[in-house]
C-alpha cells in the first residue's frame, strides 16, 4: 500500500510539473494567436487575445502587438479557407516602413497602414508610414458593441438609395471620429495620400470612402483599400500601362435577377477603351475563361456577373458563370497567379452585412483568387449605377495606372455629379440603354453614395 501511495505522489509530482513547464512555455511565447477547435463549424470574430495585444501596447511594444494581429488574422483566414496560405513570415513594422517608403519612391503614392482593431472595451488604431516610427491610439469611446452597431447603421443608410443627406452623414461623420480623426495630424503632417486598411471582425464591411469629416468624403482626400493581413499582400506595383482585358458576363441567368446592363458594360470597356476581348452569356463559361487565358495572359479579368459573399462556411460564398457557380475555395483552379492577374473585378456582388464568414470572404478576395488585387462592391448596386461607375473606372484606369488613384477619381467624379450615361462616351457609341433600367439615372442620383462608396480595392492599391 505504501508503495502504491508514494507511486502516486510521484506521478503526481510529475504532473504538476510539466503543467508549471507548460504555463511557463506560454508565457515565454505571448505571440502565438489563439488556436481554434479543430472541429469548429462557427468563426469568431477575432483570434486575438485581446489581453495579450493590450499588454505590446501599453508597454510601446507596436512591433510586437502588430505581429499578433497579423498571426491572428492570417490564422483566422486559414480556419475560413480550410487551407494554409504561403506566407509564413510575419513582416516586421520598420520592414513595413521600408517596403512603403520604396513604393512611394517609384510610384509617388505615399501610403500608410492603419491597422483597426475592435476589442470589448475600446478600439486599438495602429498606424505605419514610410521611414517613421509607427503610431499607437487607443480609442476608449468605441467599445466593440457600439462601434458594430453603428457601422450597421452606417451601411443600413448608405444601401438605401432614396436615404437622405443628413442620415448618412450623421453616422459617416462618428465613424470618421473614430477611426480616422485620431491619425489625422500624422497622416496630414507626413503627407500621406493613400490609406491601406487592415481591419478586424465588424470592420470589415464598413463603406470606408463615405465616411465624413463634416466638410468632405474621406475618398476625396484619399485613395482607399483593404487587404485581410499585411503579409500576405503582394505589394510590388502593377504595370497596367499595356495591359489587356478579358472581359465577361451574363445578363441572364436561370435562378437569378437577370442584368440587363451586362452586354453594354462589356461593350463599354473592351474596344472602346481597352484592347481585349469580351464574351457574353453561352460564351461565358469556366472552360471558355481558361481556354482563353491559355491562349492570352491577361492583365485584366472582368467579371460581370453576381457574386455573393455569404455565412457559413467558404463553400456557400461563389462566383456565377453561366454553366457554374465557382465556390470561393476553388477560386485557385482559375489560376489567377500563373500568369499573376494584376486586377480581378466583379461588378456585381454584394456581401453579408455584419457576419464574420462573408466579411472574411471579401476582404480575402485577391489572396484567395490569386489576383493581385480585386474591385468589388459590398452589395449589388443598381444595375445602371454599376454601367455607370464600370464605364468611368476604366476611363480612370487608362489616366491614372494605379488601381486605388483610378478608383478614387471615379467616385469623387460621381459624388460631384459629373457622371451620367447619357453624356458618358463609351456608352453613347453603342447599342441603346436598356429602357426601365438605367435610362432614368442622372447625375444627381448617382452621386447618392449608393452609387459609389460600396465599390472597394482589395489587395495591392498600386
Amino acid at each position: 500500500m505504501n508503495k502504491i501511495r508514494l507511486t502516486l505522489i510521484a506521478l503526481l509530482a510529475l504532473s504538476l510539473s510539466i503543467i508549471g513547464l507548460y504555463g511557463l512555455k506560454i508565457q515565454r511565447e505571448p505571440l502565438k494567436a489563439v488556436s481554434p477547435p479543430r472541429e469548429s463549424s462557427t468563426l469568431p470574430v477575432s483570434r486575438l487575445q485581446p489581453e495579450v495585444l493590450r499588454k505590446f501596447l501599453d508597454n510601446k511594444d507596436i512591433g510586437s502587438a502588430v505581429k499578433h494581429v497579423e498571426r491572428g488574422w492570417k490564422q483566422q483566414y486559414e480556419e475560413y479557407i480550410k487551407g494554409k496560405l504561403p506566407s509564413n513570415r510575419v513582416i516586421e513594422t520598420k520592414e513595413i516602413s521600408q517596403i512603403l517608403n520604396q513604393i512611394y519612391q517609384r510610384t509617388k503614392k505615399k501610403s500608410a497602414l492603419i491597422y483597426a482593431i475592435p476589442t470589448p472595451n475600446h478600439l486599438e488604431l495602429i498606424l505605419v508610414t514610410p521611414d517613421k516610427a509607427p503610431i499607437h491610439k487607443r480609442i476608449k469611446a468605441a467599445k466593440r458593441e457600439d462601434l458594430i452597431k453603428l457601422v450597421s447603421k452606417f451601411r443600413k443608410d448608405i444601401v438605401n438609395p432614396s436615404s437622405k443627406r443628413d442620415e448618412y452623414l450623421s453616422s459617416g461623420k462618428q465613424l470618421y471620429k473614430l477611426i480616422i480623426a485620431p491619425l489625422e495630424p500624422a497622416l496630414k503632417e507626413q503627407g500621406i495620400n493613400n490609406l491601406i486598411f487592415c481591419l478586424g471582425g465588424g470592420l470589415r464591411t464598413v463603406p470606408l470612402a463615405a465616411m465624413h469629416d463634416g466638410k468632405s468624403f474621406l475618398v476625396e482626400k484619399y485613395s482607399l483599400g483593404i487587404i485581410p493581413a499585411f503579409n500576405l499582400l503582394d505589394f510590388k506595383p502593377a504595370n497596367l500601362i499595356q495591359a489587356q482585358v478579358l472581359a465577361m458576363g451574363a445578363s441572364q441567368f436561370k435562378n437569378k435577377e437577370p442584368l440587363p446592363a451586362v452586354p453594354l458594360e462589356l461593350s463599354s470597356i473592351v474596344g472602346s477603351q481597352w484592347r481585349g476581348k469580351s464574351f457574353l452569356n453561352q460564351e461565358f463559361t469556366l472552360e471558355n475563361f481558361k481556354k482563353q487565358r491559355a491562349i492570352f495572359p491577361f492583365g485584366i479579368i472582368h467579371l460581370a456577373t453576381h457574386a455573393e459573399f455569404s455565412p457559413g462556411s467558404v463553400k456557400q460564398s461563389y462566383i456565377q458563370f453561366w454553366d457554374t457557380q465557382i465556390p470561393l475555395d476553388e477560386l485557385q483552379s482559375l489560376e489567377l497567379n500563373k500568369p499573376p492577374v494584376q486586377l480581378l473585378v466583379l461588378s456585381a456582388c454584394r456581401t453579408a452585412l455584419g457576419n464574420p464568414q462573408a466579411e472574411l470572404g471579401f476582404a480575402g478576395l485577391a489572396v484567395q483568387s490569386g489576383a493581385k488585387a480585386a474591385v468589388a462592391s459590398l452589395w449589388s448596386v443598381n444595375d445602371g449605377g454599376t454601367l455607370a461607375l464600370m464605364s468611368q473606372f476604366y476611363q480612370q484606369l487608362k489616366a491614372n495606372p494605379i488601381k486605388s488613384e483610378a478608383l478614387r477619381q471615379t467616385q469623387i467624379a460621381m459624388l460631384k455629379q459629373q457622371v451620367t450615361l447619357k453624356n458618358n462616351p463609351a456608352i453613347r457609341g453603342s447599342n441603346s440603354l436598356p429602357t426601365n433600367v438605367v435610362a432614368t439615372l442622372d447625375s444627381r442620383e448617382l452621386s447618392h453614395p449608393y452609387y459609389w462608396s460600396g465599390f472597394t480595392l482589395i489587395g495591392n492599391p498600386w
